[in-house]
Parts: C-alpha cells; structure tokens; sequence
C-alpha cells in the first residue's frame, strides 16, 4: 500500500463516524486506515466495524486501556502496527478533504516531513454536517459554510481549489513548518530514527516535539495547509493541564539547545 493514515481517538464515535466518512471517498485509494485509540469504549470498535469493508485494507484498530492521556503511547503503538513506508497523521475530529490522502501522496519527499493545519469550525456548524454533506463534499464549500452562519474571514481562503493560490499561500505564510498531530505526514523509517513519539509528555505540544527531533536529525519541511484540506469539529479539551503542558515546554526547551535526536522513552519500549 501506498499509505497508512493514523487516527488518534478518545471516546468521540460521532466525529470519528464523520472522520471516517470522508475516507471513503478519496480520489486516492491505495491506503489503509489505522485507528490509534487511547483507550474508548466499546461504542468506538462499532463505529470502527461499520466502516470495514468500505477501504482497500482492512481498519486496523490499535487499543489500549484508558489510563489517562497517553497520545504518545498508542500512537507509537499505531506507527508499529502500520502497514505503508509514507504515514499520514491525523485526528478523529478531522473530516479530510477528497484529496486530503492524494495531496500528501504527491507532495511526499525524502528528506522532508509534510505539515499541515485545519480549519476550525464552530460547535453548530460541527453538529449541522450530514453525512450527504460530506460525501458530496458540500461542507467544504466557502457557500454552504457562509450560509450555516460562519462569518466571513481571511482564513476562508484555506478552503481553495485554485492549486497555484495553495501553491502561493504555502509559500508566503508566516506559520511554521511544524509537525501537527491532525495534519502531517513523514516517511516511517524517519520516525523511528528519532525513536518515535516521547511517551515522557502528555498533552500540549508533544507532536511538535517530534518534529523538532527530525529537525536535529538533519530533517527540513513543507507547508501543505492550504492544499491538504481537513475540516477541525469542535470538541472540550478536560485533559488540558497547565502544569503538564510547561512541563512539556521544558522537555522541548532541552531538546533544542542540547539538539537531542533520539529519546529513551520512545517506540523502542515498545519492541522489547
């Protein structure tokens, strides 16, 4: 297989039922799917059954015990588990694009990661999507959005067709190229040269991590984030913790100036 994009999840089967819609009709196929789930009831592996069957490769649906926020882990878990030698990252509150899997495909290099962003919607926009409105892709229409009530912004310009206007916006953005867990990909042999994701980090920034240790591995970036297109669902965030997240800082901070490649609390664990 060409691919295998990795779906992180928690106890969100409406969204992930609509994520995982939006796979269905790619103009790419030749992918599998990988659910990475940080350990969701049983309601989950249902909404997972209802969709085998409809990809090219069997859903491969990567589980844990719920034990707290552990992204990381079964994340590390999910690389493991994944078929393809090209990973797609994203999250299960992220409805792609029809190419969403081909632009990452096509803009795929060696010796680069591929990052992207999203395009938040609001809670009433984010309940409103049918599942007609995804298969038709209507919901990524500058239209339909205008007239669920999302208010006129400079940011609607994500939302392009034109290849040339993506093309030129890539360029001149002034957001960085970091690794964004709902939108990034990388050639697997690279991940697991910097061992992975660092299980040492809860929430807040640990997907940047990442890509920041591909970097002091000699790594560059591409902005793709007006050419992969996904659509963010609105969603609480409970397992935000301040302490945690400068505690991550920290760790980011200490792998940048000391240019750390490899951690200890990485995917290797996992091969023991």
């Amino acid at each position: 297989m060409k691919l295998s994009v990795i779906i992180t999840t928690y106890n969100s089967e409406e969204w992930l039922r609509k994520v995982l819609l939006g796979y269905t009709v790619q103009t790419e196929t030749d992918f599998e799917v990988v659910i990475a789930d940080d350990g969701s009831t049983s309601k989950t592996a249902e909404i997972i059954a209802q969709f085998q069957g409809k990809f090219a490769y069997p859903i491969v649906h990567v589980w844990h015990e719920d034990k707290g926020f552990r992204k990381s882990r079964i994340l590390n878990k999910a690389i493991l588990q994944s078929g393809a030698d090209y990973l797609l990252f994203t999250d299960g509150d992220c409805i792609p694009r029809k190419d969403f899997v081909a632009v990452h495909l096509k803009e795929r290099e060696t010796g680069f990661f591929l990052s992207g962003g999203y395009f938040k919607l609001p809670m009433a926009i984010s309940e409103s999507i049918t599942d007609q409105d995804i298969l038709n892709q209507k919901c990524f229409e500058i239209a339909w959005l205008l007239k669920k009530g999302l208010k006129t912004n400079f940011k609607l310009s994500k939302l392009t067709h034109n290849k040339y206007f993506a093309a030129f916006m890539n360029w001149i953005t002034p957001t960085k190229r970091s690794w964004n867990g709902h939108n990034s990909s990388g050639f697997k042999e690279d991940i697991l040269a910097v061992n992975g994701f660092n299980e040492a980090m809860d929430y807040g920034g640990m997907d940047r991590e990442l890509g920041e240790r591909m970097f002091n591995n000699g790594m560059l970036s591409k902005q793709i984030r007006y050419s992969a297109i996904c659509l963010h669902l609105d969603h609480a965030r409970g397992y935000a913790n301040a302490e945690k997240i400068k505690h991550n800082m920290a760790i980011r901070r200490y792998n940048k100036k000391h240019k750390v490649i490899r951690i200890e609390n990485g995917i290797d664990k996992l091969k023991i």
